[in-house]
């Protein structure tokens, strides 16, 4: 009998049905309710379905076909629902909010406020909990290596120098903006590599520039040496096809009208161009560039 991961999805199969829902298969805790809400269509005994498990208002294993906006585990951006003498309540997507406690803020938070939080389990009383204080959710001690062999399958294959990333924007700093790449661990994205407009909360791919000895990591949005050249050659070809073969832009056009037309650097605007010119498949003009 496998075990019901609480704040995580399970495949359960369904047990027998009453007439407030379904109950799943569950483990040596005992069987779980599917309210009848969120039993779906055609759902029989000994059907398995998906479902998330959490604790209801009474602290009772219940089972959703909800989406939660976070599980277990998941660093995530939720707004504060409401706020009381305990602590503040976050919208997560289900109809029971999501509990942050005082001692788990960095700062009071507010009601109407978004906040980026972990999503764990509470030691002490098994429950859902949210905690503000990032910093020691994230698991950048791992990657800093103290033998000369590490075992490779410990960390994410995603993690090294070029690697493509997942990464939640977290905050801004004087530098840029702190990031948490791969649901673990934090990372530096410096304003020099920002090219678009980002917020707190926004979820963006990134590629691994830089893993210092001490496991800090740098990130940016952008590939860095020939292929993001050959990538971004492939899009401005594309953009030449569909806007009637014309650019208003050229090499010497400003940095400023590259980025908020292309979130490119100049450099790599100008790499392209140089690209697709030796290609034969654009000429170069003082007002732009034009498909051949």
């Amino acid at each position: 009998m496998k075990k019901i991961l609480l704040g995580q999805k399970n495949l359960q199969k369904a047990a027998w049905k009453v007439d407030f829902g379904m109950y799943l298969e569950g483990d040596e805790e005992g069987k779980i309710l599917l309210p009848n809400r969120y039993v779906p269509e055609g759902l029989e005994v000994g059907d398995e379905v998906e479902v998330f498990v959490y604790l209801d208002n009474e602290e009772r294993r219940v089972a959703t076909t909800l989406e939660p906006k976070a599980m277990v585990g998941d660093f995530a951006y939720l707004e504060v629902a409401w706020v009381n003498e305990f602590g503040a309540f976050l919208d997560w997507g289900l109809m029971k909010d999501l509990f942050c406690p005082f001692r788990e803020q960095k700062k009071r938070m507010e009601e109407g406020r978004s906040y980026i939080v972990h999503v764990h389990l509470d030691e002490e009383s098994y429950r859902i909990m949210a905690s503000a204080k990032v910093e020691k959710w994230l698991e950048n001690d791992k990657l800093v290596k103290t033998n000369e062999k590490q075992d490779e399958e410990e960390e994410s294959p995603r993690i090294h120098v070029g690697g493509k990333v997942s990464a939640l924007i977290w905050q801004k700093t004087d530098l840029g903006f702190k990031a948490i790449i791969e649901n673990k661990y934090g990372a530096l994205l410096y304003d020099s590599q920002v090219f678009k407009d980002i917020h707190t909360g926004d979820r963006v791919d990134a590629y691994i520039t830089k893993i210092r000895p001490d496991g800090k990591i740098d990130i940016a949005l952008q590939q860095s040496g020939r292929q993001h050249t050959e990538d971004f050659a492939e899009q401005l070809l594309r953009y030449l096809q569909y806007r009637g073969g014309r650019c208003r832009l050229g090499d010497k056009s400003s940095a400023e009208e590259i980025k908020e037309q292309f979130g490119v650097s100049k450099k790599t605007y100008k790499r392209a161009i140089g690209d697709l010119y030796k290609r034969r498949l654009i000429t170069i003009n003082d007002d732009g560039i034009e498909l051949v």
